[in-house]
């Protein structure tokens, strides 16, 4: 194999530790707010410039109550702000994570594309005649497809003008 990104190997004690902490994570996230994308387009979001205008209204807000309408939730408003703050390390940390383990599986994807492609190529020249010729046809498929713009008989489809 000429190209080795990562050598991994995962056993089954290193899976249950895994599976264990995750399901403690997915324990801590329950109470927190799955969206869906239509409903994420219909929210204010809350970018740099408006997360500075919430901070300044909140220390308007803290010292100022009296102007602020009786049902305003000040307390709530700024458990908010502290969640999120406290959040906000975490979700960073969990990014980290989804990085390095989607890093990982891209590796190992071409880790084993690129030594299944070396071992296909000696394949295809010394396997001749030894009773692989199936099996190389089995290989060769995946190779040998049609692009996936090509009509139902195989043949390419025309790009119209424009």
């Amino acid at each position: 194999m000429s190209q080795n990104l990562i050598d991994l190997s995962l056993d089954a004690e290193r899976l249950g530790r895994l599976d264990a902490a995750l399901a403690a994570v997915e324990a801590e996230l329950a109470g927190m707010a799955a969206l869906g994308p239509d409903q994420i387009r219909e929210l204010t979001k809350m970018g740099a410039k408006s997360e500075a205008f919430v901070r300044q209204a909140t220390v308007a807000f803290g010292e100022n109550p009296g102007v602020l309408p009786r049902n305003f939730d000040l307390e709530g408003f700024q458990r908010d702000l502290a969640a999120l703050d406290a959040l906000r390390p975490r979700l960073q940390r969990l990014t980290r994570m989804h990085e390095r383990m989607s890093g990982a599986e891209i590796a190992l994807g071409s880790d084993l594309m690129n030594a299944a492609l070396e071992g296909y190529a000696v394949l295809k020249v010394s396997g001749k005649g030894e009773g692989m010729e199936a099996l190389r046809r089995l290989l060769s498929q995946r190779l040998n497809r049609s692009p996936r713009s090509a009509g139902v008989d195989g043949t390419p489809e025309s790009v119209p003008a424009g």
